[in-house]
């Protein structure tokens, strides 16, 4: 059973909460933290809205995230917006812009995938990157020990099948991209040669290695997106709590009245919050939303 700290602040007038996944509401892979559910539920109950905040694509929001529910959600790293079901910002980049970013990791040799709102497009080396971290992952969380050199995983983790299914890129409605290599100057290659009219952003899939990142077009990140959807939503940031622990979270904590990093957010991540709450597998998101008073 999770543990639960004491009440800090009493409860408050209704909030909403942006919450990002990985690193956040999920420790690794797909297993998502216990107290995560109940807080994101609890706090709903108690009239607060709550909204994921994430890196990931729409379709890579998979069951076991979803049905935690939520008001609505932030995806491919601010690139789209929904209320409830509804799409309401897109945010993606000119064709010109895709084609220039595919050009140049081809020419690297870089792995690398393409969010549009629905659909991944994957370079033919995503799914053995994926098969390798998941296979791995799992003999840890079995407590197997060393990793045989011959474990792999099986098609049959959702996100496996998505990066399988390599075909032609689409140049429209593509928001963002995630680049994959075990060099470890592929972000600065990729910051240098993009950066004059892209995001770039070190890697926030830790797993995958320092020389990944993710890049958006200049000014698209969750922070921006986030103020465009207060609008709408016709709420002061000043109410917003973000929760999150990679780089990409950054200007999500800058916004939101409450910017919380996670305790195991990097030293750089916490440098930009207004506070620090535990870490996932300590109970970081029940903490920070008790702390609050959401729960």
């Amino acid at each position: 059973m999770f543990r639960r700290t004491p009440v800090w602040s009493t409860m408050i007038s209704p909030r909403i909460a942006f919450v990002d996944v990985d690193g956040t509401l999920l420790d690794t892979g797909s297993v998502v933290a216990e107290s995560s559910v109940e807080a994101v539920r609890t706090a709903r109950s108690n009239g607060h809205l709550v909204y994921l905040s994430t890196g990931r694509a729409s379709v890579e929001i998979y069951p076991a995230i979803r049905d935690i529910g939520f008001d609505g959600t932030i995806t491919s790293g601010g690139g789209f917006a929904e209320i409830g079901d509804e799409l309401v910002i897109e945010r993606t980049m000119p064709a010109a812009a895709v084609a220039r970013m595919i050009g140049f990791y081809e020419e690297s040799g870089y792995d690398f995938y393409l969010q549009s709102f629905d659909e991944l497009y994957p370079s033919p080396g995503v799914r053995d990157r994926f098969a390798e971290y998941y296979a791995a992952d799992s003999v840890r969380a079995a407590g197997i020990g060393a990793i045989p050199e011959s474990v792999t995983a099986t098609d049959d983790h959702p996100e496996l099948k998505a990066f399988a299914n390599v075909r032609p890129y689409s140049y429209t409605g593509i928001a963002k991209s995630v680049f994959l290599a075990g060099d470890l100057r592929a972000y600065d290659r990729v910051s240098a040669a993009l950066s004059a009219d892209f995001h770039v952003i070190t890697g926030t899939i830790p797993h995958m290695g320092r020389g990944s990142g993710e890049v958006t077009l200049n000014g698209v990140n969750k922070g921006s997106t986030i103020l465009q959807l207060l609008d709408r939503l016709g709420l002061d940031a000043v109410s917003a709590l973000g929760i999150g622990d990679s780089s990409n979270d950054i200007e999500m904590l800058q916004v939101c009245g409450v910017g919380i990093a996670m305790g195991n957010a990097t030293d750089a991540v916490k440098s930009h919050a207004d506070e620090v709450t535990t870490s996932v597998r300590h109970d970081g998101v029940w903490n920070a939303f008790r702390r609050h008073g959401l729960i």
